[in-house]
């Protein structure tokens, strides 16, 4: 949902969309480092919360940030904005935050892998006191970046220190254009297996459900609205129906525009296909 406005109107978005959960950005996403929040936002954002019956709200961190850079001024800006957008979400009682591993801009899938860990384990001791979890997402693998195999997810969190800190946030249309063909039930089984055997299903936080505009193994990383792209309507009736994940959120990262028209209707799409 849109903070547009001031962050707590991502819930008042939601709340008027009938969403049952919510995902935000704690500030500008395409920007390194946010304000503080002041009392009077939290205030607001506190009525909108009580106001509502979201079974999950939760944050998606920046797009700048990249932790499998080489060393270089702005991994460190990475490092900074990761640490802040952990206390902003924690100023807001959210329970963790999702993160794209990042790019290695060329130095290779392991310097990356090595990078992201090295990163990761500064970001979370010096955020050690907070309880604030980072989902590390899966992706299309566009370019150098990392986290288009789950063995890539797989070695983060193996080589991490705080690993009680972390989880993994799955994204269909990212599966989908990394190479993982969902549109089958037989597919989303064969991805949660390899998930559940290297990670375990128990660290799924959360579940982005987006149709993909690009094919199968594109590696380009384009949303489209559910049954507008390549994995079609049918492939989500075996996703949300999956009793594994009956307790996880999910949530639409599709294009919209500025009445949300879209999501109401992506979401009605997405009910009508859940069993009971």
């Amino acid at each position: 949902m849109p903070t547009k406005g001031g962050v707590w109107r991502a819930l008042e978005r939601g709340a008027e969309l009938g969403c049952e959960v919510v995902q935000l950005f704690v500030k500008n996403n395409m920007q390194w480092f946010g304000r503080p929040y002041q009392p009077m936002d939290l205030a607001s954002y506190a009525n909108a919360l009580a106001g509502a019956s979201f079974s999950a709200v939760f944050a998606h961190a920046g797009y700048l940030i990249n932790l499998a850079a080489p060393p270089s001024a702005n991994r460190d800006k990475s490092l900074k904005s990761l640490s802040q957008e952990l206390h902003l979400a924690a100023t807001l009682g959210l329970p963790f935050v999702v993160l794209h591993p990042g790019a290695h801009l060329g130095s290779g899938d392991e310097n990356g892998i090595r990078q992201v860990i090295a990163g990761l384990d500064e970001v979370l001791a010096a955020t050690r006191n907070l309880p604030v979890r980072i989902a590390l997402e899966n992706t299309a693998g566009q370019g150098t970046c990392l986290g288009h195999r789950i063995a890539h997810l797989a070695a983060i969190l193996d080589g991490v220190r705080s690993a009680h800190r972390l989880g993994v946030c799955l994204d269909t249309a990212h599966f989908f254009e990394a190479g993982y063909d969902l549109r089958a039930p037989a597919g989303w089984d064969a991805a949660i297996d390899e998930v559940d055997r290297r990670i375990g299903v128990n660290q799924v936080l959360a579940i982005h459900l987006n149709d993909s505009k690009t094919e199968l193994g594109s590696r380009v990383d384009r949303h489209a609205g559910i049954g507008q792209g390549h994995l079609g309507t049918e492939a989500f009736r075996a996703i949300v129906n999956d009793a594994r994940f009956a307790d996880t959120p999910g949530c639409l990262e599709t294009p919209k525009s500025e009445d949300l028209h879209e999501d109401v209707e992506n979401l009605a799409l997405l009910r009508s296909l859940m069993n009971g």
